[in-house]
């Protein structure tokens, strides 16, 4: 009986099989098909600079997505990334405003991320404050920080010129760093999800945080790491954009966290947790920067751009929960 029923079982497995592989490379697929459809599109999409240019726009977004990865999928959330971007930047900028040495400066803004990263995991682990709430009242609260300390204007660096070669160079007169500090962040991050003992706890508490605890998997110090990586990585982020904008600028970033997030669910990471990878979230991150430079280079309001922005998130999620259904 069981080698007649054998024939039958296979072909159905083999479907599904093969639509979960498909579902899986529903985005690299989707961002092909964007960059064929915009080259046919406009002359201007399918050359050099702009290539570059798409890759510049996707520096800052995608390394902020790439520690917000870690955090949901461990099932939580982090909506406190644009006021981290605007703060590291700031606090650049108070360091210089002291003449402090330029690393000492750069440093901080990075450490100023990983401290707000650090505080989002104690209010989630230690105060049990679920991560939504947590981390919006960390964004309304750091946002409001960045205005008392800088009276709502803008920091500049003019007395730091070399500032501004830390975005606004090029490796080799092509590649600009931020794209080179994207490539590095992200491979440093895959590894770390994929080969380390701490990347196999992030899946398994996401997975089944009871089971992960009854195993012996220290879960808030592990919820704790997430949150601060992701502060740090915000915190490199913020330093780039302050040295694009060459100033700290305490209302820069709003809307950033939902793009950020965005990026990791068109990517394939679920919301749920337990599933995700790092290069499904910088092929997200790109596909949201090929669709707005693209319209942009066909003359679309931005209104109409925010509408389809919408559209591919609600798609996104759309297959999230397809995937879960066949799981």
């Amino acid at each position: 009986m069981t080698d007649s029923l054998t024939p039958t079982n296979q072909p159905v497995k083999a479907r599904r099989l093969n639509k979960a592989l498909l579902m899986r490379l529903a985005p690299l697929f989707s961002l092909v098909l964007l960059v064929i459809f915009f080259s046919f599109s406009s002359p201007f999409f399918f050359n050099t600079e702009n290539i570059m240019t798409i890759a510049l726009q996707t520096s800052v977004i995608g390394i902020m997505a790439i520690g917000v990865t870690y955090v949901i999928i461990t099932s939580g959330i982090d909506l406190s990334l644009g006021s981290v971007v605007a703060f590291s930047g700031v606090v650049v900028g108070l360091c210089a405003s002291y003449s402090m040495p330029l690393i000492v400066c750069v440093v901080a803004g990075m450490l100023a991320g990983g401290l707000c990263g650090c505080i989002n995991g104690f209010l989630v682990t230690r105060a049990t404050i679920p991560p939504f709430i947590a981390t919006l009242g960390l964004m309304m609260s750091v946002r409001g920080i960045n205005m008392v300390m800088t009276d709502g204007r803008a920091i500049y660096f003019s007395d730091y010129p070399m500032f501004k070669m830390l975005a606004q160079g090029r490796l080799f007169d092509v590649l600009p760093y931020p794209v080179f500090y994207l490539l590095i962040i992200a491979l440093v991050a895959a590894w770390i999800l994929k080969k380390t003992v701490i990347g196999r706890y992030v899946y398994a508490v996401g997975s089944n945080e009871v089971a992960a605890h009854l195993s012996g998997i220290k879960v808030q110090r592990v919820k704790i790491f997430v949150y601060a990586f992701c502060g740090l990585l915000t915190g490199i982020a913020g330093v780039i954009l302050a040295s694009r904008l060459n100033s700290g600028q305490p209302t820069v970033g709003v809307g950033y966290e939902l793009e950020a997030i965005a990026a990791v669910v068109i990517g394939g990471t679920s919301l749920m947790g337990g599933v995700g990878t790092i290069g499904g979230t910088i092929i997200g991150a790109f596909i949201m920067s090929v669709l707005k430079n693209g319209l942009n280079l066909m003359g679309v309001s931005q209104f109409w751009q925010m509408v389809a922005m919408g559209i591919v998130v609600i798609a996104a999620v759309y297959l999230d929960t397809l995937r879960k259904k066949m799981r």
